[in-house]
């Protein structure tokens, strides 16, 4: 499909704080795309926005692409032979072909001030005409350029667009695509303190690092022919693009800070696994060929392939999301699960020197955990005891003194029990109940509450096991005493 070409993508974000999920998607898709096709992924840093850098994006980034397990072959942290990958250190070269393009008459300089351009664009409104630039400056002789040159006056280079015809410009997903010329703006390719924009940054550093295939969102489709007339402009080859479809939330809107978690580094510190990340984020806008949808990033390298890729809206669902990160906390031993979970129970000061019975605490929360940060809510009963309410100890249609009864019968079994497991703590007790003739709840319902505190909890035998016996036998004499 690609010919015999060296297959090259890259991840180009521009370090202005937190990964955007959408930003980790594309990421997902072009690293996912080089493995399949035996190619190189690389990681190049576009700060050409200056005024929108935050300090420490740039690590941040780095090791939240480590921990998704995403890796790099190049980049601006490893190096290569196509660097630097930071943009700010390769002006000089942007300086060099925007200077290019204006001797060969495919750009020109623009002296334009900010009122002049404000003052165009509420005309154009006035008007009801698309913003665009005028083209005041276009056909400028080189007598009056040098004039204004030397004056000093501030000026921005921009693109010549052709004035009419049509622009076909072909995309992998989608197939051709057509603009009309006339709606193309000539647009800055060098901002007056000679710093790039992205457009023009964007499409140099692509084709001086062999960048075979582009993968970006949808949203960049209108810089598409732009994009494509200056690689012509340079009769350089243009790479094959993947516009990946926009991300939208389950009422049809796009993503926002505003209406929840957008960033990465946000569901990390929740307690999402990145294995669940990963597996969430390569099903937006991409689908096996069978039904499973469980794939971790090892899995993804195999089977993950252009065909698979659509071009409709994906929809970010959070629920989805909570069952792969269920799953996956589901396949770790408790050995790794109670790694993962201690941070968020030291910060909620729940310690134990326990580590045994620490990880049967979090075994407890296992099964029902959504994400790490519930083993806190899940595990609190566990940590302190219970202030019972009455009520609550009584099951149907018992009285309290039946309820007693009942559970001080069952604490007298519980004693003679020295195998402490679950299994056996439950043969026991059920087979016990049996034969004394009795319902599993007039029993059950009272220890279970008189163990937990709670109208909702995991069975009275997980419990029991989890706090040992001596704690079990120290709860059930505190619920006694409320009765």
């Amino acid at each position: 499909m690609f010919g015999n070409k060296k297959i090259r993508l890259r991840f180009a974000p521009s370090p202005t704080g937190f990964l955007h999920i959408g930003n980790l998607r594309t990421a997902l898709f072009g690293y996912l795309l080089a493995k399949k096709l035996k190619g190189e992924f690389i990681l190049r840093i576009e700060d050409t926005d200056q005024k929108r850098e935050t300090e420490g994006a740039v690590k941040s980034l780095l090791d939240i692409m480590s921990w998704t397990g995403v890796e790099f072959d190049e980049g601006a942290d490893i190096g290569g032979k196509y660097g630097p990958y930071i943009q700010s250190k390769r002006l000089k070269t942007y300086k060099k072909l925007s200077d290019k393009l204006i001797k060969e008459g495919k750009a020109y300089p623009c002296f334009c001030s900010e009122d002049d351009l404000k003052n165009m664009r509420a005309e154009q409104e006035a008007k009801k005409l698309p913003p665009r630039y005028n083209r005041t400056c276009r056909d400028l002789d080189k007598t009056e350029v040098d004039k204004k040159t030397k004056e000093g006056k501030s000026f921005v280079i921009r693109q010549k667009m052709p004035l009419d015809g049509e622009i076909k410009v072909y995309d992998e997903l989608r197939g051709e695509i057509k603009f009309r010329a006339s709606d193309l703006d000539d647009h800055v390719l060098i901002k007056s303190n000679g710093v790039p924009t992205y457009q023009f940054a964007n499409i140099v550093d692509d084709h001086l690092m062999k960048i075979s295939h582009v993968t970006r969102g949808e949203e960049w489709i209108p810089s598409f022919p732009k994009n494509v007339l200056l690689y012509q402009a340079f009769k350089w080859k243009t790479p094959k693009f993947i516009h990946l479809p926009l991300i939208l939330n389950k009422e049809g809107g796009k993503l926002s800070k505003r209406q929840g978690d957008v960033f990465v580094e946000d569901y990390r510190t929740k307690g999402y696994l990145p294995e669940a990340i990963v597996n969430f984020c390569s099903l937006l806008g991409w689908h096996d060929k069978g039904d499973n949808e469980i794939h971790d990033l090892e899995a993804l390298e195999d089977i993950f392939d252009l065909k698979g890729m659509g071009s409709s809206s994906a929809i970010f669902d959070l629920e989805k999301l909570d069952y792969f990160n269920g799953y996956y906390i589901r396949q770790k031993s408790i050995e790794e699960l109670t790694e993962l979970c201690l941070p968020y129970l030291e910060k909620a000061n729940h310690k134990l020197e326990d580590e045994d019975r620490m990880s049967r605490y979090i075994s407890l929360a296992q099964e029902r955990m959504k994400k790490l940060e519930d083993v806190v809510e899940m595990t609190n009963f566990l940590f302190t005891l219970p202030n019972y309410e009455v009520e609550l100890l009584k099951w149907k249609e018992l009285s309290l003194e039946q309820v007693k009864g009942n559970l001080e019968k069952t604490k007298t079994k519980l004693e003679e029990i020295n195998e402490w497991e679950v299994e056996n703590l439950e043969k026991t007790i059920i087979g016990w109940i049996k034969e004394e003739g009795g319902k599993n709840g007039d029993y059950l319902w009272p220890l279970r509450v008189s163990l937990s505190g709670l109208k909702n909890s995991p069975s009275p035998f997980e419990i029991a096991w989890a706090l040992g016996k001596e704690d079990s036998l120290e709860r059930i004499d505190k619920a006694l005493e409320v009765l």
